[in-house]
């Protein structure tokens, strides 16, 4: 399970984006969001269960959805290791997670999965898992086959799939077995799920942008 303990949880980033809404790339990473929690309005200008916010990208999740923490990471009960932007993810307790982005995203969707069981996640132009089906991604079962941890964690493999699409998108249904099933890195805008730049990689493109500026003014 993803999960560590039997005892039920209560009812989780920043990105670059270019251009307009519908078509910019948004990655979510989850983290900063809390452990065990709905994720409710993190990504939509509110806050999670346990009052955490995060980027305002218009997102926002319905109750099923909760962020989850790496039990290797301070606070955290996760079952996983090996998660693309360490230590959050999402997954669910009941039912499946359903994502709402009302101003829209077109030409991909992709992200990162671990799971012991198949699954499918649908893409769909109306709100709240509603209106035209725009694409189906089907996973299988892979998240707990031949891999080690960080140190631990039953849940250690992570898939990148996406899929291309025709269309405006405005809600996603995450599927899969309950407490079985993973996600990361959702990715907007790209059939290739993104990653966060670490910080010292974006210290070292800004000095290799003020070196090039400053051999420009010197020419």
């Amino acid at each position: 399970m993803f999960r560590r303990s039997l005892i039920a949880l209560a009812l989780a980033g920043s990105f670059f984006h270019v251009g307009s809404a519908a078509a910019s790339v948004i990655v979510l990473d989850f983290e900063g969001a809390g452990n065990g929690v709905s994720l409710n309005n993190f990504y939509n200008g509110g806050t999670d269960g346990a009052g955490n916010s995060g980027t305002n990208y218009g997102i926002s999740f319905g109750p099923n959805a909760l962020s989850l923490i790496d039990g290797d990471a301070p606070g955290g009960t996760g079952n996983f290791a090996n998660e693309p932007s360490p230590s959050t993810i999402m997954s669910f307790l009941t039912g499946t997670a359903v994502l709402n982005y009302a101003p829209g995203f077109t030409t991909g969707f992709s992200f990162f999965y671990s799971s012991s069981t198949a699954a499918s996640v649908l893409v769909y132009d109306g709100l709240d898992a509603t209106g035209n089906l725009l694409a189906q991604i089907d996973l299988i079962a892979q998240g707990v086959s031949n891999c080690s941890g960080d140190p631990t964690g039953r849940f250690c493999n992570w898939t990148p799939v996406g899929v291309s699409f025709a269309g405006t998108a405005r809600s996603i249904d995450f599927g899969g077995t309950v407490d079985q099933t993973g996600y990361d890195n959702i990715t907007f805008g790209s059939a290739t799920p993104g990653k966060l730049p670490e910080p010292a990689s974006l210290t070292l493109v800004g000095l290799g942008l003020g070196a090039l500026l400053s051999r420009r003014r010197k020419a």
